[in-house]
């Protein structure tokens, strides 16, 4: 059975890794990796894992194909390096690092060694934005994401939040980028009030807006096409918009958050791909632009 690491045991990998990981142990051999013993013990019970780890060196020995890295961003460069030195695939929670030299070095390096280095942007295969993604005929993409109230400093907001929009929406687009321009809006203390994102290609336009002080908590998508328009409302409805004519589609009440969201999705796509040696589920070339487009925003 193909043996599969879990470094890192925080919010992210119990909320939105552990429970689908839990169900596919008949395929795969998990093995949980963190220095807290009381975690690592609590969570092999919850989930029913028997392998677990105090270190990376430890995980390292059992030789993984595979390895989901779920600690914080500043120790991904590090870790990420020294797995695909060990031959060994990666998975990574986006985004991969906030040094674009350090991104872009890392997929040269999976890709000289012939190695998967996934980032995480689950939301390409949530369902219904891959709906919006097969419209044809695009003309306008909006990806907004707005939050009640929230603080960060400008870089990790745009690196934590913002990177999420602007991964969708340039996943949502067909045609290779033209121009983009990009504004920056901080408060007086250095934390994120707005981030914007312009792009066009030669036939479409796309418009992301991350705002932090909005008095609600949204995430839309919006496709106009020559034939329609279509909005996915955090992940969990799609309506569309003809003439006389609107519809809205949700999912059946059983379906759970995690597919859709897109974990679910993409951790079987990463996993598939590493058992069949397949193509990369993020492409890399767009992961990288995702990140230098965040990186630039900062920049200018």
């Amino acid at each position: 059975m193909i043996k599969i690491g879990v470094l890192g045991l925080g919010n992210i990998a119990q909320k939105a890794y552990l429970p689908v990981m839990a169900a596919m142990q008949d395929q795969y051999e998990f093995h949980l990796t963190t220095r807290n013993p009381e975690k690592r013990q609590q969570l092999a019970a919850e989930y029913g894992f028997t392998h677990t780890h105090a270190t990376l060196d430890e995980l390292m020995a059992t030789q993984p194909a595979a390895v989901f890295v779920h600690t914080p961003t500043a120790t991904h460069a590090g870790i990420i390096k020294k797995l695909l030195l060990a031959d060994i695939n990666v998975y990574v929670d986006k985004p991969v690092s906030m040094d674009l030299q350090e991104v872009q070095g890392l997929y040269d390096l999976a890709a000289a060694r012939h190695l998967l280095l996934t980032c995480g942007f689950n939301r390409r295969f949530a369902p219904l934005n891959q709906q919006l993604k097969a419209i044809p005929d695009k003309r306008l993409i909006m990806a907004e994401k707005v939050r009640e109230t929230s603080d960060q400093d400008v870089e990790t907001a745009v690196f934590d939040l913002m990177i999420h929009s602007v991964d969708t929406g340039l996943y949502l687009l067909d045609e290779p980028l033209v121009t983009t321009t990009g504004r920056i809006v901080a408060t007086a203390d250095g934390k994120l009030a707005q981030g914007y994102f312009t792009a066009q290609t030669a036939h479409e336009q796309l418009q992301v807006v991350t705002n932090m002080r909005g008095g609600v908590n949204l995430e839309t998508s919006t496709v106009q096409a020559s034939s329609k328009r279509a909005v996915v409302n955090n992940l969990s409805s799609l309506t569309t918009y003809q003439t006389a004519q609107t519809q809205t589609t949700t999912f059946p009440d059983w379906t759970p958050t995690l597919e859709r969201r897109g974990f679910a999705p993409l951790i079987r796509a990463f996993l598939t791909a590493v058992a069949t040696h397949g193509a990369n589920p993020v492409d890399p070339t767009s992961a990288i632009t995702s990140h230098a487009v965040c990186r630039h925003l900062l920049s200018d």
